[in-house]
């Protein structure tokens, strides 16, 4: 007999008809691994992709490598970012390397096309190929290298076997309170650890609560990063991405990251929780409403907000700008 299908998390309504769902899973906890709420099973395993930067940033900071550097806060939320390849993300993460004597080419994230579209335009009126600064994780891969460098690492600091990424790994287990089930590559070409959904909303609300669930310069790290994170929400996603507009609008009462194939989590300091979600197509429409409906339901965001509005509640327009459909977050993520 088949599994019982994942809860609708969101519904794309035509006139008066339903015409398109998102299933997944999503998980309410605590510090404690306590699960508050969940929607489909918790044990759920998944692959955060990018929604778990700050644990990979982790060690740059705990281990005084950052500082070493002389990052500011605005490195630190570079570092935790998906950023859309505009001037304000190349031109850090350029400047980055360069003060720790280190260039493009020692990048291992390669290169594609910015989500922003000046700088897309910019390319291609010049005739130039997009380079790896322009790569949405190249502020997480500058974070490696400065991180590697303390090391004394070699410079194939993706390969699994490596002094970074086993750092990573281990800090992976210890933040989730769990053993890494497995990997996969990322599309920055990043081992990517395999943890539930329990574990990822569990780390996320550690890191709601650094200076409880931590102690020592892990404590002070994660607060950083936190704190980063909310106040500079353009270098974590970018103008018009999801993720920036709603750090903007939970204005410190949460941090949000997304990741690819329909992950978000949250990060609610003023509740002490965490959240971590997955949609089961992949659809970063579902993801966003039930982001959005999960913040709304633990008081970090408005529903009279615009952003909540644009991403759980929002009209779908024709191409003559007529209201004929409505993206909704499902009521159940409501209350």
């Amino acid at each position: 007999m088949s599994e019982p299908a994942n809860p609708v998390l969101a519904e794309v309504w035509r006139g008066e008809i339903l015409e398109c769902v998102h299933r997944g899973t999503a998980v309410v906890a605590t510090a404690a691994g306590e699960v508050v709420e969940a929607w489909g099973d918790p044990a759920r395993v998944i692959l955060p992709r990018s929604s778990y930067k700050m644990i990979q940033a982790l060690p740059l900071v705990e281990s005084g490598a950052a500082d070493a550097a002389g990052l500011s806060s605005k490195h630190l939320a570079l570092a935790c970012a998906s950023h859309k390849g505009a001037a304000v993300h190349t031109r850090l993460a350029a400047s980055w390397l360069a003060g720790i004597g280190l260039a493009e080419t020692d990048l291992r994230c390669g290169a594609h096309t910015p989500g922003d579209p000046e700088a897309a335009h910019a390319l291609y009126a010049a005739g130039t190929a997009p380079g790896q600064f322009h790569n949405n994780c190249s502020g997480k891969h500058c974070g490696f290298l400065t991180m590697n460098r303390h090391l004394r690492g070699g410079p194939e600091y993706l390969e699994l076997d490596h002094p970074l990424q086993q750092t990573v790994r281990m800090t992976v287990e210890e933040v989730t309170g769990e053993a890494v089930s497995g990997h996969a590559i990322d599309g920055c070409s990043a081992p990517n650890f395999a943890v539930s959904l329990k574990g990822l909303a569990t780390a996320m609300a550690r890191f709601a609560t650094a200076g409880v669930s931590f102690t020592g310069a892990r404590a002070g790290a994660a607060r950083r990063l936190v704190e980063a994170m909310a106040t500079h929400p353009v270098l974590v996603g970018g103008e018009g991405r999801a993720t920036t507009d709603l750090i903007r609008a939970c204005a410190g009462r949460a941090v949000v990251k997304t990741g690819a194939e329909g992950v978000y989590i949250a990060i609610l300091p003023g509740r002490g929780l965490g959240i971590a979600l997955k949609i089961d197509d992949g659809n970063a429409r579902g993801s966003e409403a039930a982001i959005a409906a999960l913040l709304a339901r633990h008081g970090a965001l408005e529903r009279e907000d615009p952003a909540f509005a644009a991403l759980a509640d929002a009209p779908i327009l024709n191409c003559r700008g007529f209201a004929h459909g409505h993206l909704r977050a499902a009521e159940t993520l409501l209350g």
